[in-house]
């Protein structure tokens, strides 16, 4: 059974930064390409970063470019997200996601792309 479970969530000011990390089990986690996404309050889910398995390609909605970035670790079955100069609308539940396929050098930017989802974690940007 796949399980993804982030951490590092939490209060932060804004300009402060945080790094979120995403654990996965269950398979190969290196043959598949990762994202992340968020949910704000009363909003939609939303693609924030991804990155493709061998982690050399990544793509980033626009609203977090040079603030945000994703990278993973393979031997640690483990993605991160470092996020820089947070904003108060960087508010969100942090969902990490594992594609449904196994492509090499391809990310995902779409939620249908992926099939494993974590539980979520909350960060709050304080003005």
């Amino acid at each position: 059974q796949v399980q993804l479970v982030e951490s590092g969530g939490g209060l932060v000011q804004a300009g402060g930064s945080r790094r979120l990390s995403c654990a996965a089990s269950g398979r190969t986690f290196s043959s598949y390409a990762s994202g992340w996404f968020r949910q704000a309050p009363g909003k939609e889910r939303e693609f924030v970063v991804a990155i493709s398995w061998s982690g050399g390609r990544s793509d980033y909605a626009d609203s977090v470019k040079g603030r945000f970035t994703i990278s993973r670790d393979n031997a640690k079955n483990t993605v991160y997200l470092q996020m820089n100069s947070l904003k108060p609308e960087d508010t969100a539940v942090y969902y990490c996601a594992d594609a449904r396929t196994s492509s090499s050098g391809r990310y995902y930017t779409l939620e249908d792309e992926y099939e494993y989802w974590g539980q979520g974690t909350q960060v709050t940007v304080s003005s």
